[in-house]
């Protein structure tokens, strides 16, 4: 036991080692990627290795295949780094390998997810009744929501698809915008339906859907199950679909509303941005991600439904050898996995950590610094093509070609790091400032890194 106690430790303190060299580590240089893949090849020893060698050459390993994701700079992919209670937490939930499965195998995993999925509820606005599954990231939330859309308008047609499966079932229409996340086709894919379902509607100005177009499209197509996505957080201008309006107008066709809002659904969590997401309330499913605006480790999303036996229904499974399951949906049964990380742990203490008022001012101060940036980068010449309503920033420098050759000089000079988007035909730089670290310094510090290297 005193080994593993040197063990755990010697990984906790390369932990916070590399987590202090955040604020002033390279974000993103260019890495020999075959160098990298080298370091970890190699055949398998025949013979087993001392532990403490085996976290040495993994240290060695990985030291120059690591980004610095985590850290204060870097604006790209919408995430953030993770608490420091939620860290350590994780790193407790790991150390103490429990299989959140059901309350039989681990009662604590559990009872922590119910606990934080009351208060996600509480600061989003999600009706309290809702069913709160805790799984891997927005692609399994979007899954699990529509599987349970997908349940209940086929049910509602008088068909059984978890029984009888698609052949033969009345056809299910899709309507989502023409900005939608991929994440939704991908779905649709996996579960049965195809994208030639999908009947798009265009967007506005800024990237939100477009009320009258859906207006229109609602009304042409026949009647018969219907299954409308809407967004709150376009994933390149930040732009929330007007959730009231368009989920009023869904459910007098009869359709099931769910809501891709992966990291804009935390507007509701400050009343600075509510209204951004008003009536978000009125859908029955929502998509929500954890490790992106939250600061949660990562493999921390949650898919909410209004419906829970239409959630349980669509995801759940029992078995004579499965001692405990059957009863009140928990844990695996509103997910798509059996053996599960205890997530819930991490997302209870990352909460605890910051609060109602944390979760608030997190989002504010997020918001504040994107228009900084939007703001010092106009005021060097350069064109943001967005409204900057949540924390989303699109920038262009020229035409395509200087945007990526700037896209390109920033990515490789590690002050910073930002990726490239293609919106509205203009390849742009999108900016995401979601890490709870990042300061009004990081970003001044960013924008005259962009400005050095752009001229």
């Amino acid at each position: 036991m005193e080994e593993l106690r040197r063990l755990f430790r010697s990984a906790a303190d390369h932990a916070a080692d590399y987590r202090r060299s955040l604020p002033e580590r390279p974000v993103g240089l260019p890495t020999d990627h075959e160098a990298v893949a080298e370091a970890f090849a190699g055949p398998l020893p025949a013979a087993p290795t001392p532990a403490e060698r085996v976290l040495a050459d993994l240290l060695a390993a990985a030291e120059s295949g690591l980004v610095a994701s985590a850290g204060p700079r870097y604006f790209g992919f919408v995430v953030g780094g993770a608490l420091p209670a939620a860290t350590a937490a994780d790193m407790l939930a790991v150390g103490w390998d429990q299989n959140a499965f059901n309350a039989v195998l681990s009662p604590a995993a559990v009872a922590a997810e119910a606990a934080a999925g009351g208060w996600l509820k509480e600061l989003l606005g999600i009706p309290p009744s809702a069913s709160a599954g805790f799984v891997t990231g927005g692609q399994a939330a979007n899954t699990a929501g529509l599987a349970a859309a997908r349940h209940q308008v086929l049910a509602d047609a008088g068909w059984d698809v978890e029984r009888r499966g698609l052949l033969g079932a009345p056809p299910i229409r899709v309507v989502a915008g023409t900005e939608r996340h991929g994440t939704i086709d991908r779905s649709l894919r996996l579960l049965g339906l195809g994208l030639d379902v999908v009947e798009p509607v265009p967007a506005g100005p800024n990237g939100a859907i477009d009320l009258g177009a859906l207006r229109d499209v609602l009304r042409a197509g026949a009647p018969g199950p219907t299954i409308v996505c809407l967004q709150a957080g376009n994933v390149n201008t930040g732009a929330c679909d007007a959730l009231r309006e368009a989920g009023e107008l869904v459910h007098r066709h009869g359709g099931w509303v769910h809501v891709d809002g992966a990291f804009g659904l935390w507007a509701a969590a400050s009343p600075a941005t509510r209204h951004l997401v008003d009536g978000l309330e009125l859908a029955d499913s929502w998509a929500c991600d954890g490790h992106k605006w939250l600061n949660l480790p990562y493999d921390t999303a949650f898919a909410f439904c209004a419906r829970p036996e239409a959630h349980a229904a669509a995801m759940s499974y029992t078995a004579a050898y499965l001692v405990g399951s059957g009863g009140a949906p928990v844990g695996a049964d509103l997910t798509a996995e059996s053996s599960r990380r205890a997530r819930g742990f991490a997302v209870w203490a990352g909460l605890r950590e910051l609060g109602r008022d944390g979760v608030a001012a997190l989002v504010d101060r997020c918001c504040a610094l994107a228009r900084r940036f939007a703001e010092g980068l106009t005021a060097a010449g350069f064109e943001v093509v967005n409204d900057v309503v949540l924390n989303q920033v699109l920038v262009g420098f020229g035409d395509d070609a200087r945007t990526e050759r700037v896209v390109a000089a920033v990515q490789a000079d590690g002050t910073c790091w930002m990726g490239g988007t293609t919106w509205r035909g203009r390849r742009l730089m999108r900016i995401s400032v979601s890490n709870a670290t990042t300061t009004g310094a990081d970003v001044d510090r960013s924008v005259a890194a962009i400005t050095r290297l752009a001229a």
